[in-house]
C-alpha cells in the first residue's frame, strides 16, 4: 500500500492540531514525519508516529514548549529544550549552529533537555541545504550494554555527517552505534524480515538475527564491537560535558526517553572553499567509489544518502510505501 506525501502530511498535521500544537508547530512537525518515511526511512517516519501521540498523551511532551538559549559565548551556544518536541528544538538548533557558522565559520549548539528528536538525518540534511557540514549526534536511555556486559548502561547514541552538494544530492550518514537501531529492528519484524547480519543477543545469549528476540532481550550489538561501545561512551561524555544536560544513565531514571541531550555543529566550508571546489573534491571521491568492482556479480556499491535520494524521486511519484497497521492506527487517532 502507498499514500501520497501530502495525504501523510494533512493526516500527521491533523492529529497533532488535536494535540495541543499551533498551526505552524503542527504543520512543521508533521513534514519532518512525513520527510522520513519520504526517504525511505520508515522506523522514524509514520512506524515512530503513534509513539509520540503516546507520549503527547501521558503528558511527557509539552507542545508548547521551545527551546532558548541559556549561554552564548561566540560560535558555542547551550540551550534548554524545556521537554518540548524533539525535532522542532532540535531544527531549531540546527538551524542556529548554521546562523553561527555563516558568521564564525564554525558553530555548535549544545542542546539539553530536550525530546526524541526522531531522526537524526534531519537535521544533517538540515545543515547541508544550507551549504554546510553538519554534525551532530544524540544520547538515549540506557538500551544497549557496554562491551563485555550483559545489562543496559550505555545507549544507541545515533552519529550524523552531513556535505553538501549544490544540487541538493546531499552525503550524509546516519547510524546508531549499535549494528542496528530499535526504529530498524522494529521496521524488520513488522515486514516478517530478518536482519542481515547479526544484531544483537537472544533469550540464550546468543547472537541472532531475529529482530523479535532482540526486541525481547534488549541486547543489541555495538557497531564494531568493542568501538561501538567506547563511541557511544565519548559522545554521551561530550553531549553531557558541553550542554550541562542530562547522560544516558540519568535519562533511563525518567522511565520513558525524555530529556535528551543533543549537539548540533555546522561548518561553512565556503569560508574556505568556492561552492563549486568543494563540489569538484565531492564529486571526485564519489566518482572514484562508484567504480568499485561489487563484491557481487549484479550488485552495486552505493555512497552514504544516496538510496536517499533514489526513494525521494521514487516515493514523490508514486507514493510511499506505508505498514498498513500503522497507517490505519493514525486514520483511526
Amino acid at each position: 500500500m502507498r499514500v501520497s506525501y501530502e495525504e501523510m502530511v494533512a493526516q500527521f498535521k491533523r492529529v497533532l492540531a488535536a494535540r495541543g500544537f499551533d498551526e505552524k508547530s503542527a504543520e512543521d512537525a508533521a513534514i519532518i514525519f512525513a520527510q522520513n518515511s519520504l526517504a525511505g526511512v520508515f522506523s522514524h517516519g509514520l512506524n515512530r508516529f503513534p509513539r509520540l501521540v503516546e507520549y503527547l498523551e501521558k503528558g511527557e511532551i509539552d507542545p508548547n514548549a521551545k527551546a532558548t538559549c541559556e549561554l552564548s559565548m561566540g560560535a558555542f551556544e547551550r540551550w534548554n529544550g524545556h521537554r518540548g518536541f524533539g525535532p522542532l528544538n532540535a531544527k531549531m538548533a540546527m538551524d542556529r549552529a548554521c546562523e553561527l557558522a555563516k558568521e564564525y565559520g564554525i558553530g555548535l549548539v549544545a542542546l539539553g533537555n530536550n525530546n526524541h528528536w526522531m531522526r537524526g538525518g534531519t537535521y544533517g540534511w538540515l545543515a547541508a541545504d544550507q551549504g554546510c557540514i553538519g554534525i551532530c549526534w544524540s544520547n538515549t536511555c540506557p538500551n544497549m550494554p557496554a562491551w563485555g556486559g550483559k545489562d543496559r548502561k550505555i545507549g544507541n547514541n545515533p552519529l550524523i555527517l552531513s556535505i553538501p552538494r549544490s544540487n541538493g544530492e546531499h552525503v550524509m550518514i546516519d547510524c546508531a552505534v549499535s549494528q542496528f537501531s530499535y526504529g530498524k529492528i522494529e521496521d524488520c519484524r513488522l515486514k516478517g524480515l530478518s536482519l542481515p547480519v547479526y544484531g544483537g543477543y537472544d533469550s540464550n545469549g546468543e547472537l541472532t538475527k531475529d529482530p523479535a528476540e532482540i526486541e525481547k532481550t534488549w541486547r543489541v550489538l555495538p557497531m564494531g564491537y568493542w568501538k561501538g561501545s567506547g563511541l557511544s561512551i565519548c559522545l554521551d561524555l561530550i553531549a553531557t560535558v558541553l550542554s550541562n544536560g542530562n547522560s544516558v544513565h540519568i535519562i533511563g531514571t525518567f522511565g520513558d526517553e525524555v530529556g535528551l541531550t543533543q549537539i548540533m555543529i555546522a561548518i561553512d566550508p565556503t569560508k574556505a572553499n568556492s561552492v563549486q571546489q568543494t563540489d569538484d573534491i565531492v564529486n571526485d571521491i564519489l566518482a572514484d567509489i562508484k567504480t568499485s568492482i561489487p563484491a557481487e556479480e549484479g550488485g552495486a556499491v552505493y555512497y552514504p544518502s544516496e538510496m536517499e535520494t533514489k526513494n525521494i524521486a521514487d516515493f514523490k511519484t508514486n507514493g510511499i510505501p506505508v505498514v498498513e497497521e500503522k497507517w490505519n492506527q493514525v486514520l483511526a487517532m
